[in-house]
């Protein structure tokens, strides 16, 4: 069997302002993942252009995102942090695995439907096509590991299809290549996240928390400072009801499980040990309690977040270094897919 590296990838699109529900379901672990992986972070801005952006708001974001990385444990000097359009073999593995993957899987994807809504024929091709794309990301480092959220697991599908199918069709030319099990791409494997994986929206518990809510009192920015952080979760949505003793109390009442998760997660407690220590207190109790755990957990990474940003260069640097980082290992599996594939160099 061929030896890949315990690999993992994650991009992170630079669109809107990262959330505590992107921190807590993904952002926050990849500082760890460090321990246990060659971790690659990318700042995937060639997806973001999939929908209309302003290029001036795109590079800033794109700093955004990178400073977030840093701020929440991302080691640059140990990990590869860099902006994918930097690196343009992305684009062209992407291209071959557009010439691999099937019409019919890209009709199955649920996101293109929901991001293209109803006007679906005006929507970009690039729209369409990116979960293409997006499986190009991760096999061009051949990742063995990526971690997920529920809205990804889908794409996470394709991009093993993908690999599947491309080591199947060349498999005696990957063999020629000098991969003798014809196994050239892995089998990427998720990496799925525990505890408050879906944080909701603070004004209606039923939505998951998004940049683009239209009350930004609905979403914890992971750029607000401390005030804004408390003022949110103080005026968060609840109903007249005491939090429970029981995990079996929160039936039906989802204002109050996605503070009591956001309130877990945040303490690296469970569910029911949070309402051990609050249940038959009220809301008036609780909010100021988990206002307070969330400022002192997040304002530190605000404040990081905001002393990179006002230093650009440095942002600019880190993304450069490891583009240049990023674009060896890159340019090494491409050499192979271009041979394989039957391209003269």
């Amino acid at each position: 069997m061929t030896e890949f590296q315990n690999r993992l990838f994650s991009g992170v699109q630079p669109t809107g302002d990262l959330h505590l529900g992107n921190y807590l379901g993904a952002v926050r672990r990849f500082g760890p993942l460090q321990e246990q992986f060659d971790c690659i972070f990318c700042v995937v801005d060639m997806h973001a252009i999939t929908v209309w952006q302003d290029p001036k708001v795109l590079r800033q974001k794109t700093r955004e995102v990178a400073a977030s990385y840093i701020a929440t444990g991302v080691d640059p000097k140990r990990s590869i942090i860099f902006n994918q359009s930097q690196v343009m073999q992305h684009a062209e593995l992407a291209w071959v695995f557009n010439c691999v993957a099937r019409i019919g899987w890209m009709n199955r994807m649920t996101q293109f439907k929901d991001k293209a809504g109803k006007n679906r024929e005006n929507a970009s091709l690039g729209l369409y096509a990116y979960p293409s794309l997006m499986a190009a990301d991760i096999l061009l480092y051949r990742g063995t590991h990526v971690p997920v959220g529920d809205d990804q697991k889908q794409h996470l599908e394709l991009t093993r299809d993908i690999a599947g199918k491309f080591n199947n069709d060349f498999k005696s030319e990957i063999v020629e290549e000098g991969f003798e099990d014809g196994q050239f791409f892995p089998i990427t494997e998720p990496l799925i996240s525990g505890p408050a994986m879906r944080i909701m929206s603070l004004r209606d518990g039923t939505k998951k928390m998004s940049k683009s809510d239209p009350s930004e009192m609905a979403c914890i920015a992971l750029m607000d400072d401390a005030d804004m952080i408390a003022k949110k979760l103080r005026k968060a949505k609840t109903d007249p009801e005491p939090l429970p003793s029981e995990i079996e109390g929160l039936e039906g009442r989802p204002e109050a499980r996605n503070l009591v998760e956001i309130y877990a997660a945040l303490s690296n407690q469970t569910s029911e040990q949070v309402l051990q220590e609050f249940g038959g207190q009220g809301f008036g109790a609780f909010k100021p309690a988990l206002a307070d755990l969330a400022v002192e957990h997040l304002s530190p990474i605000s404040s990081e977040i905001s002393r990179m940003l006002a230093e650009p260069d440095e942002i600019d640097s880190i993304l450069r270094n490891g583009a240049e980082r990023a674009g060896e290992i890159a340019e090494e599996t491409m050499k192979h897919v271009r041979q394989i594939v039957g391209f003269l160099s």
